[in-house]
This record gives structure tokens, C-alpha cells and sequence, in this order.
């Protein structure tokens, strides 16, 4: 018998499954099929009357999705060879199906249908064919959702498919990721609250120039081709500042606890200063356009006796910062500043020495300073030391000038750190607030090699200092440093640190050179019992970060 596989009716396409269990609703059951051919196979034309059709059974409501099922199929007419049936069940149409195994013969009643269709009208008389009423098998019938699918009733949506455990997975692993984030910025801002660290958010980078090629033509331009006292003044100061200091944020006329100068030196407002100008808690400053305006300490070292503000302002005139290590003896230079309260003072001098190596009291870093003859006085401290091509070649300071001296009155000796030495810690100034390397010990002392000392310690305590005695004399100790929880207490002495004798401030920090905050170092100390004995013993404490530029 010829294959048919090619043959198709498409009123069959509803029919119920033959040979499946319920389908799943989400699949589509609809593929593209064959077209009917235009002619009939031979084998499948002969006499069929439109009685030997069956009737169809009543259409069965839509199934979800939109398609529907036709629930009677055609019997094929006598002697048409179709495949064996069971209880006038027709042949699994299995066509229907996508996901299975498809028949490659389709459905095989197909062609009788359409066969039986054309010979109703030529030959009414054919006999009638049995139509005994079609039922499903038991197999078909017994799967539970028949009943709702062919009763009419709403057959139950699938449930979702789960979400893959690999998004739940990854989705974890984020999560996680995102707690420990947040767990190590909270941690890392108490970390700097507790060693007292800041950021301040800026970022400014100042540069030296070279002497720039000024224009001869200039009425301010002398014959050597820098400019003239006047020329300097007149370019300069605009750049220069004064500084008042206030011990309340109120900044009343009574609140006044001195002034001094600054330098602008970038159009954001920050100014260079000296730190022991800013001794307040508030600050402002007067412009030379006379503007008076509030200012913000970013940050002070008074290891160096530097310190830097900053203003909101616009229009601001920076200053030139020129190269130091270009500066030689018998230079001429202007000092600009405020001394005596006097604003925008100009004095004029030379270059008397370079390389002076002067520190602002004791406890300071000694700093390479230009020694000048040009006034330097109370007031002055934080202006500029200009060359003659309008550059800040250095920052006065009336403190240093004041230590070098020591009490004794001398003409014409100033001092000005140089701008080579002072521009990278005011750069860590302005982008951090305070000082990288600083550590504090924790205590005040005085040094027991001179004769000052043993006239303090001798009004305090009524001994004489003893001879065997030299190292550091504890006046106090601070309570938040670790050296405080040792048997160390004050009028005891230190005499050595990590094996190494000590009588002065340069010992100590000769000996922890290299320390940072937080490490270990061993000390022996000395005490003078009320008896007159000396006890010895050993301590041993970790030296603290110091974020406050106040040791």
C-alpha cells in the first residue's frame, strides 16, 4: 500500500491525544504541516456516501492557550486499508504533537474524509456505515486532568519554574560582598577616628618657577632685567594677607588673641602661614582689597611652624613661588607682611646667609632657612620673602628669629624657611590635615645637662639635682598615651632609650629615628626616693600617632 504520509486534513487537527499522556499546555502543538495535495491517491478513491460518515461528536471547550480539540473523528469507509483499530478508536495522531515521537503518517483518515466529501453527491445510495458511539481507551481516560479538560473546567496553570540555583548562588555571594564592603569602610572610619586621622578632600599641586623674562619697556623693570622695590610691591602684594586669630567662634573685637600674615597660593583660597600665628580656635583674614573674610585651618605643624587656611573667594591673586635652591648670598629680596598690625609692610634687604639650619623652639625640626637683614618683626610671621623677580623665594617667621637670638636684641637678623622645604609638608597639610611620620611620646620634660634645669629642680623639690643624674626630668605625662599606664611618674627620670642614653630632645629623636605610631620601645628610667636613694627600673610602652601637629 502506498505511504500517505504526505496526506493531511486540517479538520482533524483538534482531535485528542491517541497515545499520550495529558501534553504539557506550555508547548507549542501547532508545527507547520505538509499541504494537501490538489489530487487523490488512487487507492483512496471509491464509492462513499455521505451516510458511511459518522457524525462528529460535540466540539470540547477551549483549552488553555486558545486551541481547541475536536472529540469525534471520521471511520473510514470499507476496504480503505487503514491501520488496526480498537473500539472504533481512530489512529493516534501523533502529528499533534511536537515533543514526541512524530508518526511520519499523518493522519491516515485524512484523505478518506476528503474522498468521502467529493462522492456524497454522486452516489446518495451507498451504505450507511456503523456508527457506534466512539470511546477513549481506559489509558486515556484514566489520566487526571481528563475529566477537567473534556468537562469544560479550567485545567490548573503549571506552576512556575523554580529560579536556578546558581542566580540564588551568585545572587549570595554579592550580597555578601556587599556587607563585607560596608563593614570595611565602617571599620576603616573608626580606624582614623580612633588615631584621630583625617582626609581633608583636597588636592592642590604648587610649583616652583624660573625667573620669568620680564619686559624692559616696563616702568617697574630695572636695567638688570628684574623689577624694581616698587615693581616687586606692586605685583606682590595682592598675594599677601592678614591674619587675625580669635579664642572664640565669635570673633569679636575681645576674642582677638593676635595676628600675623599669609601667603595665597592657589585661586582655591588656601594660604600659607605660620602655626604658632594660628594659636585660636577661629580665624579670618583681611584681604588687601580690604575684604574681610572667615578662614578654615586645614591643617598645622608646629615641628615646622607651618600651617595652611583656606578662604572662599573668587579673583583671588596667587602668588609666584620661586626656586630657593636659586638663591645666593648678597641677592637683594623684599619682605612683605603685617608687623605691628601694620598691613602690607615692604621692607628691603639682602641675602645675608643660605642653608641656616634653625629651628622654632626646642622641641622643632631644625628647617633650612634664608638668614636675611630685611626687617622681620612681630607680625611679619608667615609673609613673604620675595626676590627681585616677584617670586616668594620663603615664608618669614619671627618665632625662629626669636629662638635664635635667645632673649638677646641683634639688628638685622631675620629668618625665612625656604619654599623648597616648606612646600611638601604644606602640601600634606592641604591634602590631608596634618603631617605623615609624626609620634608623640606622651610626656614634658626638661633636659638635665644645663643650669637652668637644676635651678627648676631645685625650687620644685628642694634637693639638688644629682650629678649621676642625666637624661630627660619627667614633668608630666599625658593620660590617653601608653607610656601613662607604666610605673613611670613625674619628677622620675629617663636615662636611656632602647639602650641608648638620652639628655636632650635631639637624643630621643636621633634614637627613633624610623619609629611610626604604635611601635615598641624600651626605656630606663631613675627615682629619687624621699630618702635621697635612687631606685632604677626598666619600662616599656608604644609611642602614639600624632594627626594634631602640636608636638
Amino acid at each position: 500500500m502506498e505511504d500517505r504520509k504526505d496526506l493531511f486534513d486540517p479538520s482533524y487537527t483538534n482531535q485528542p491525544p491517541q497515545e499520550s499522556a495529558f501534553p504539557d499546555p506550555t508547548v507549542n502543538r501547532f508545527p507547520e504541516m505538509p499541504s494537501i495535495p490538489e489530487e487523490v491517491p488512487l487507492q483512496m478513491q471509491g464509492e462513499i456516501s455521505a451516510e458511511s460518515i459518522p457524525p462528529k461528536a460535540p466540539a470540547v471547550p477551549e483549552r488553555p492557550h486558545g486551541d481547541t480539540v475536536a472529540q469525534g473523528v471520521i471511520q473510514p469507509t470499507a476496504g480503505f486499508e487503514n491501520p488496526p483499530q480498537t473500539n472504533n478508536i481512530p489512529p493516534p495522531a501523533r502529528y499533534y504533537y511536537p515533543y514526541g515521537n512524530v508518526s511520519a503518517n499523518p493522519n491516515p483518515n485524512a484523505a478518506a474524509n476528503a474522498a468521502a466529501t467529493a462522492n456524497t453527491n454522486s452516489n446518495p445510495a451507498a451504505p450507511q456505515q456503523n456508527t457506534a458511539a466512539y470511546t477513549q481507551s481506559a489509558a486515556y481516560t484514566a489520566n487526571p486532568y481528563y475529566e477537567q479538560l473534556y468537562s469544560g473546567a479550567e485545567v490548573p496553570k503549571q506552576p512556575a519554574e523554580p529560579m536556578n540555583r546558581r542566580i540564588y548562588t551568585m545572587a549570595a555571594v554579592i550580597a555578601a560582598l556587599i556587607f563585607l564592603l560596608c563593614l570595611f569602610c565602617i571599620g576603616a572610619d573608626l580606624l582614623k577616628g580612633a588615631l584621630g586621622t583625617t582626609e581633608t578632600g583636597y588636592e592642590v599641586v604648587i610649583n616652583v618657577q624660573p625667573p620669568p623674562e620680564l619686559d624692559p619697556e616696563d616702568a617697574n623693570v630695572a636695567a638688570d632685567g628684574t623689577y624694581t622695590v616698587r615693581g616687586v610691591a606692586e605685583l606682590c602684594k595682592p598675594s599677601i594677607v592678614k591674619v587675625y586669630s580669635f579664642d572664640d567662634e565669635a570673633r569679636g573685637d575681645h576674642d582677638l588673641v593676635g595676628t600675623g600674615s599669609g601667603i595665597i597660593v592657589s585661586k582655591e583660597g588656601f594660604i600659607i602661614t605660620n602655626a604658632h600665628v594660628v594659636q585660636g580656635v577661629a580665624f579670618s583674614v583681611l584681604l588687601d582689597s580690604g575684604e574681610e573674610l572667615e578662614a578654615e585651618l586645614i591643617g598645622s605643624d608646629n615641628k615646622t611652624d607651618l600651617a595652611v587656611l583656606k578662604i572662599e573667594a573668587e579673583h583671588l591673586t596667587p602668588a609666584t613661588l620661586g626656586d630657593s635652591d636659586m638663591v645666593h648670598v648678597g641677592d637683594n629680596v623684599v619682605a612683605i607682611g603685617n608687623p605691628a598690625g601694620l598691613t602690607n609692610t615692604v621692607t628691603m634687604g639682602i641675602v645675608s646667609a643660605i642653608n641656616r639650619q634653625v629651628r622654632a623652639d626646642s622641641n622643632a625640626f631644625d628647617m633650612d632657612c634664608i638668614q636675611t637683614d630685611a626687617a622681620i618683626s612681630p607680625g611679619n610671621s608667615g609673609g613673604a620673602l620675595v626676590n627681585m623677580y616677584g617670586q616668594v623665594i620663603g615664608i618669614t617667621s619671627s618665632k625662629y628669629a626669636s629662638s635664635y637670638i635667645q632673649g638677646n636684641a641683634y639688628e638685622g637678623l631675620g629668618f625665612a624657611i625656604t619654599i623648597n622645604e616648606a612646600l611638601p609638608i604644606v602640601e600634606e597639610l592641604i591634602s590631608q590635615g596634618y603631617v605623615s611620620g609624626r609620634f608623640r611620646i606622651g610626656i614634658s620634660f626638661y633636659e638635665t645637662d644645663n643650669e637652668y634645669t637644676k635651678e627648676i629642680y631645685l625650687e620644685e623639690t628642694g634637693e639638688e639635682l644629682p650629678e649621676e643624674l642625666h637624661g630627660l626630668w619627667i614633668i608630666s605625662i599625658d593620660e590617653d598615651c601608653d607610656i601613662y599606664n607604666t610605673q613611670l611618674q613625674a619628677n622620675d627620670f629617663i636615662i636611656a632609650v632602647n639602650g641608648n642614653p638620652v639628655s636632650n630632645y635631639d637624643d630621643v629623636i636621633a634614637v627613633l629615628d624610623g619609629y611610626k605610631g604604635g611601635d615598641l620601645v624600651e626605656a630606663s628610667c631613675a627615682r629619687v626616693e624621699d630618702d635621697g636613694s635612687i631606685t632604677y627600673f626598666d619600662i616599656e610602652f608604644r609611642i602614639e600617632v600624632d594627626t594634631s601637629g602640636n608636638y
